[in-house]
């Protein structure tokens, strides 16, 4: 009865009128209905296989989730070949032979890599100038292999108050790494000068403690900001900023290891952009060639959004020759095109100190004007009122006194 109903009702008929007609009705139809449940039973195996494949093929090809995807993409995407580094990373020295400018200061330093005996250190300047870069070549040089185990590197972005200073810097002074005679541990602070007054109290006595196994690297813009105590204790190195020859150096360096086109224009750009900041430097080469391709002045400015030096000086020049109406026209124009006064200020001064056609005298007393100016927008008076004003008092510095015509 179970293997009769999986039958339908005109299947059945035809399976009892073709037994009727046999010798043997009964054994007839027994035969015919194993055959027919046989037969099914294969298809239904052929169907359920197939069935069982396709699902299997089409996981196969879904994967995993979009999210794995996604992730898989981006670890495939910064492992191929393709992928570049920035290039103020992949061009960092290594070794302090390879930093450039600060000469004497270097020297020092090759000094303490080679005999040992690091004292704490305070290295100040201006960004850009090579002072992380010299700490980290120096603990490379001093350390060797040891360097992943004897080195903390903290930076402006990790958590630096108390709590660090009490838990992670002195249980990093604690911790003993078998080292060579004349080697101690380093601890290297970045931009020290952003710790709070609290957390430069608390290393006081960490610093005197470990002193013997613990050595500390204090990299900072302005040194008066860390406390007295910390520098007493301190030898301090100060960096001057990168001239603009050794600026132009490196880049070009730079230059003929990416095969960039460059002009000479380009590179000047580059250089009155960066103020002697080697980081920016290399950061609007890099940002240039990748958006244009070609390294030129204009290419420079559209990249750095700076106002152009160009249309700057005009405007000075206007300035000299008393034409308010054309150095105001030019002004507007700046105003117009979003910089800010700062921006503006900024530029007026670094292209007035190198124009050809002003005097030294008449140089001194745009200098000075554009510094009361920009006194004025640091302290929060940031309008076009200020630099039309600005522009005014230069054209008068120049203005012969008969041109004014007062009333009778």
């Amino acid at each position: 009865m179970i293997v009769v109903s999986r039958f339908g009702r005109d299947e059945l008929r035809e399976l009892v009128s073709r037994a009727s007609l046999a010798a043997d009705p009964l054994d007839h139809f027994t035969r015919e209905v194993e055959t027919r449940a046989s037969k099914t039973r294969s298809s239904c195996k052929k169907t359920l296989k197939g069935r069982h494949h396709y699902n299997y093929t089409k996981m196969v090809t879904a994967g995993p989730s979009s999210a794995q995807n996604g992730a898989q993409a981006r670890a495939t995407a910064s492992a191929a070949p393709g992928y570049e580094l920035p290039w103020v990373e992949k061009y960092r020295p290594v070794f302090l032979d390879d930093v450039v400018g600060n000469t004497e200061t270097i020297e020092r330093l090759k000094i303490i890599a080679k005999d040992g005996n690091m004292p704490h250190v305070i290295i100040s300047g201006m960004p850009g100038i090579g002072k992380t870069t010299s700490i980290l070549c120096l603990a490379r040089q001093l350390l060797g292999d040891a360097y992943k185990e004897a080195v903390l590197e903290l930076n402006a972005s990790d958590e630096r108050g108390i709590d660090v200073v009490r838990n992670r810097i002195k249980g990093f002074a604690q911790k003993k790494v078998t080292l060579p005679a004349g080697r101690q541990k380093l601890v290297i602070l970045d931009e020290a000068d952003s710790m709070t007054s609290g957390a430069q109290q608390a290393l006081r006595r960490t610093m005197e403690i470990y002193s013997s196994t613990t050595r500390f690297a204090f990299a900072c813009n302005q040194s008066n900001k860390i406390i007295e105590p910390l520098q007493s204790r301190c030898a301090i190195l100060r960096y001057s900023r990168l001239t603009d020859a050794q600026i132009v150096k490196r880049l070009t360096q730079i230059c003929e290891a990416e095969k960039v086109e460059y002009s000479e224009d380009g590179l000047a750009a580059l250089v009155f952009s960066a103020e002697g900041d080697m980081r920016q430097a290399i950061n609007n080469l890099q940002s240039t060639h990748a958006g244009f391709g070609f390294v030129d002045g204009n290419n420079v400015f559209r990249v750095v959004d700076q106002p152009h030096p160009y249309k700057v000086e005009t405007m000075i020049k206007n300035c000299h020759l008393c034409n308010i109406d054309a150095a105001l026209s030019m002004l507007k124009e700046l105003w117009d095109s979003g910089y800010s006064c700062h921006d503006i200020i900024s530029t007026m001064f670094k292209v007035t100190k190198t124009i050809p056609v002003l005097s030294e005298h008449a140089k001194l007393e745009f200098i000075r004007e554009i510094g009361f100016t920009h006194m004025r927008i640091l302290e929060g008076v940031q309008t076009y009122l200020q630099l039309s004003g600005c522009v005014a008092k230069l054209c008068r510095i120049n203005m012969k006194p008969g041109l004014f015509v007062l009333p009778k």
